[in-house]
């Protein structure tokens, strides 16, 4: 897999991570650089843990599914750039209600939620036989420094273009899992 391919999907999978780091800056009434830094490590963190998780499933089942991974592959990433573009278009407070984006549990859910994408991109990076270290580090530092901006540009901007980031992210995941597809169906 090439670098340039690698950081688009970092930036895909931390589009999520994005979208809710701009939720918390506007959350969060007076913002401060240790605010913004816990928010992006934790974000950044569980972004470069979840695909080595994802990694390590993924090698474990490789010989059972290698004759179709590259389909595996395509069907995770649009399942999972659908559920993004889908996910988008929801409300994201029904009740009205805002959570302590800094709050350690919720802080902690909300990592995890948006990470959860990242270990099943792991799973296709294991069947495509992708060594892991690399874009998993890859990922958690740009999804560090995307959630960093994002924590500021919520405080900025408010809500103006969360959902639009999402379906930016979803898209760009979908056109990977097409091009993986594509690439082991026509080219090997």
């Amino acid at each position: 897999m090439s670098l340039t391919t690698i950081i688009f999907l970092a930036l895909a999978l931390a589009m999520d991570a994005f979208a809710v780091s701009i939720s918390s800056g506007i959350t969060i009434g007076k913002m401060r650089l240790h605010h913004s830094l816990r928010i992006a490590g934790f974000f950044g963190f569980f972004q470069a843990v979840m695909p080595i998780l994802g990694w390590s499933v993924g090698r474990y089942a490789a010989d059972q599914i290698r004759a179709y991974d590259h389909w595996v592959a395509f069907g995770l990433l649009g399942a999972i750039g659908g559920k993004m573009i889908y996910e988008s278009f929801k409300l994201e407070e029904e009740n009205g209600t805002k959570a302590d984006p800094l709050n350690l549990y919720v802080l902690f859910t909300l990592a995890v939620a948006t990470s959860i994408d990242a270990a099943a991109v792991g799973v296709s990076l294991s069947l495509l036989e992708v060594r892991i270290i690399l874009p998993s580090m890859i990922i958690g530092i740009i999804t560090f420094f995307v959630s960093m901006a994002g924590t500021w540009l919520g405080r900025s901007f408010g809500d103006m273009f969360g959902e639009k980031i999402e379906v930016a992210g979803g898209v760009v995941l979908i056109g990977i899992g097409c091009k993986i597809l594509i690439q082991h169906l026509f080219f090997m």
